[in-house]
């Protein structure tokens, strides 16, 4: 198995952990991960201000891609969502394809529909398989509750993303289950994180975090889990609840039997690692 690894803008300049955990699990399960160095942002950002650019610099990360040969697979859910969304959008729409072919052309590149794009959950889920992956497990966590929070990215608009069920996903619960944890059902488990309000409404944007932050506690779960930079950086800032929040990529690796300096933890994530134990 080898995808090419499209990191984003946030998790190398603001989570190195989600990097270098992601890098050592999917090592330690056979797949191999190639650095595209051309690699820009997706796009994102730019989605409601300037239309067509934010198109091209989605479709310029996928035709790298394509030029080597590889399936590309996204830490970030909301890079995943807008590579997606992109690439549909070019899909059924062949005049705004053509154009954005005539720019990439300029670089000796070109968009095309097959490319497939991945999330580090489904790559995990349905190219490395469950059963695989619990054929590797050495430390199983079978008295921890967790709380998946799936983020909005990879789930909405569903027919583009296609990552899961909208309204009752189980991928990312099955994936927390073969740790030995328990993924409970808790009723803000679809929620927005926040977010996307950072900066811009501080105050409504932390209202959200903290709602749902509590409401997974009142649950009874010890600690909140999630695969994508942008959700973890929102949890890791607001914890008024005391609910441990850690990437699924670092889970994982404990159950691997990684060390913790491998998987990025450092004395921020003292709370987890005691949490945890040795």
């Amino acid at each position: 198995m080898e995808f090419a690894l499209f990191l984003g803008c946030t998790t190398p300049s603001r989570l190195k952990a989600y990097e270098s955990s992601s890098r050592a699990v999917l090592g330690e399960l056979g797949v191999t991960l190639v650095d595209i160095q051309e690699f820009k942002c997706c796009g994102y950002p730019l989605r409601n201000i300037d239309f067509k650019a934010f198109v091209l610099s989605s479709a310029r990360n996928l035709a790298l891609a394509k030029k080597e040969g590889l399936k590309i697979m996204a830490l970030c859910k909301c890079g995943y969502g807008t590579l997606k969304k992109a690439a549909h959008l070019m899909n059924e729409n062949s005049s705004l394809r053509e154009e954005i072919n005539e720019i990439l052309a300029k670089e000796g590149l070109q968009y095309e529909a097959e490319i497939d794009i991945m999330h580090l959950l489904t790559v995990l889920y349905k190219e490395v398989g469950l059963e695989a992956i619990k054929e590797k497990i050495a430390r199983p966590y079978e008295n921890l509750k967790v709380a998946t929070h799936y983020g909005c990215h990879a789930l909405r608009p569903s027919q583009v993303t296609q990552f899961d069920d909208p309204v009752a996903p189980t991928l990312f619960d099955e994936l927390v289950s073969i740790t030995g944890a328990k993924s409970i059902e808790w009723p803000m488990k679809l929620e927005c994180c926040g977010g996307p309000l950072s900066g811009v409404n501080d105050e409504l944007s932390f209202s959200f975090t903290d709602k749902k932050l509590l409401d997974a506690k009142k649950a009874g779960a010890d600690y909140l889990t999630t695969a994508c930079p942008f959700c973890q950086i929102q949890f890791d800032t607001v914890q008024d609840h005391h609910i441990p929040s850690i990437l699924y990529s670092q889970l994982l690796g404990l159950c691997l039997g990684l060390d913790k300096e491998t998987l990025g933890f450092d004395s921020k994530r003292a709370e987890i690692e005691n949490f945890l134990g040795d």
